[in-house]
C-alpha cells in the first residue's frame, strides 16, 4: 500500500519524528510504504529555535510546495495528514485542493484547534474557528494522543476515532538503577522540553532552590536555552543542547523526572512524552495532574502528582529520600513503556488504522 504522510515538520519537530516519521521504517516491514513531504523544514525549526523568527518568503513558498503535491496525489492509496494541509488557511480552500476520491486519516498530539477557536483575534475565530472540525469530520480516520483530543473529534462527528499514545522507541533508553544512579550528595531532578516550554519549569524555581539547601539536589534542564540558567539565581543548574542522538543518555542522568503543566486548553491537549521519555529510563516521574498526565501517572503508578509547589515539595522530597521507592516506581514506569507507550506496541495498530482506512473503513 502507497501512503503520502503530510508532516507539519522535518525530523527535528518532535511532533512530526514522533507521530509518524518513527514509524516508517517498521511500517515498510508491514507492506505499507510511506512517502513523506514536510511543510516546514530543519532550517524553518532552527530559526525558531534560535529565536531568530519566521522568513516570510519562505513559509511562502513552502505553502506553494505544499498545495503543488496536494494536486499531484491522486494516485497514491491514503493520505496521512498531521493536524491539517495549509495552517491559516480556510478549510474551503484546503478541501479544494485535496485530491478527490483519495482518503486520509489525521492526527493529532496537541490542542492545534485553540490556535482558532481560542485566538485572541477575531477574524482568525471567525474563519478558522471550526476548521479542525472540519478537517476531522471529513477524514476516514482521525488518530488521537489522548482522551480530551479525542472527545474534539467526537464533538466534530468524526467517523472513525482511534487513540494512540506518543511512543518512544524502547531500545534506544537504557534502565539504569534507580538507587544509586547519583551520586549521594547532589542528586539530579531532570527536565526535558524545548524553548517554547521551558517557563513551565521556571514556575517550581522555589521548590527547587529549597531541595537544594535541604538535599544538594541541583538541576538539569536538556533542550532549554542557556540563558535560563541564570534565572534561577544560586541554584545549580546544567543546561544540555538537545539532540536524537543524545536525549536518552541525558535522561539516564537524572534520578527524577518532572513535568510541571498549568492546567489550560492548550496544557490539556499535550500527550506527556516528558512522562513517557523519563519512564522509558527507568525514572520516577513527578507531574502536574494535568489532561493525560493523571491517566500516565496512576494508571502505571510511575511516579507522583503535584498540583501546587507544597505537593511538588513533598513529592520530589519522598522520592529524593526514598531510593527503593525510586526504583519501584521506574520499574513500573518502564514495563508501561514496553507494554504500551513504545514503538514496538503501537506499530501493529498504526498498521491496521492506515490499512482500514485506505479501504474505506
Amino acid at each position: 500500500m502507497k501512503v503520502t504522510l503530510l508532516s507539519k515538520y522535518s525530523r527535528l519537530g518532535a511532533s512530526s519524528r514522533l507521530r509518524s516519521l518513527q514509524y516508517l521504517p517498521a511500517l515498510e516491514q508491514a507492506g505499507i510504504q510511506v512517502t513523506p513531504h514536510a511543510l516546514f523544514d530543519d532550517d524553518y525549526l532552527t530559526r525558531l529555535y534560535e529565536g531568530r523568527g519566521r522568513s516570510l518568503p519562505s513559509i511562502a513558498s513552502r505553502y506553494a510546495a505544499r498545495a503543488r503535491q496536494l494536486r499531484g496525489l491522486g494516485k497514491t492509496d491514503l493520505i496521512w495528514l498531521e493536524y491539517e494541509a495549509l495552517p491559516y488557511v480556510p478549510y474551503c480552500v484546503e478541501q479544494r485542493l485535496m485530491p478527490r476520491g483519495v482518503p486520509y486519516v489525521v492526527d493529532y498530539d496537541d490542542a492545534v484547534f485553540h490556535q482558532y477557536d481560542l485566538a485572541s483575534r477575531r477574524q482568525v475565530r471567525r474563519l478558522l474557528g471550526t476548521k479542525i472540525d472540519k478537517v476531522m469530520a471529513n477524514a476516514a480516520a482521525v488518530i488521537c494522543g489522548n482522551e480530551y483530543l479525542a472527545e474534539r473529534a467526537r464533538r466534530a462527528d468524526a467517523r472513525c476515532i482511534e487513540r494512540v499514545p506518543t511512543v518512544v522507541d524502547a531500545t534506544r533508553y537504557s534502565v539504569a538503577d534507580a538507587a544509586t544512579s547519583a551520586a549521594a550528595d547532589s542528586p539530579v531532578i531532570g527536565w526535558i522540553g524545548s524553548p517554547a516550554t521551558q517557563r513551565y519549569i521556571l514556575e517550581l524555581k522555589p521548590v527547587l532552590e529549597a531541595l537544594y539547601r535541604e538535599r544538594g539536589a541541583r538541576l538539569v534542564l536538556v533542550g532549554a536555552q542557556l540563558a535560563l540558567a541564570e534565572q534561577f539565581g544560586e541554584l545549580p543548574v546544567t543546561v544540555l543542547p538537545w539532540s536524537e542522538e543524545g536525549e536518552a543518555r541525558a535522561i539516564a542522568g537524572f534520578d527524577i523526572g518532572t513535568m510541571p503543566l498549568p492546567d489550560g486548553p492548550w496544557e490539556r491537549g499535550k500527550c506527556g512524552y516528558k512522562l513517557i521519555q523519563y519512564m522509558a529510563a527507568g525514572k520516577p516521574v513527578v507531574a502536574s495532574p494535568v489532561g493525560v498526565n493523571v491517566e500516565i501517572v496512576e494508571g502505571w503508578q510511575s511516579g507522583m502528582l503535584a498540583d501546587s509547589h507544597a505537593q511538588w515539595h513533598q513529592a520530589l522530597s519522598a522520592l529524593l529520600a526514598n531510593p527503593d521507592m525510586r526504583l519501584s516506581l521506574g520499574r513500573n514506569g518502564r514495563q508501561a513503556v514496553e507494554q504500551h507507550y513504545s514503538l514496538q506496541a503501537q506499530v501493529p495498530r498504526l498498521a491496521e488504522i492506515l490499512y482500514q482506512a485506505a479501504r474505506g473503513g
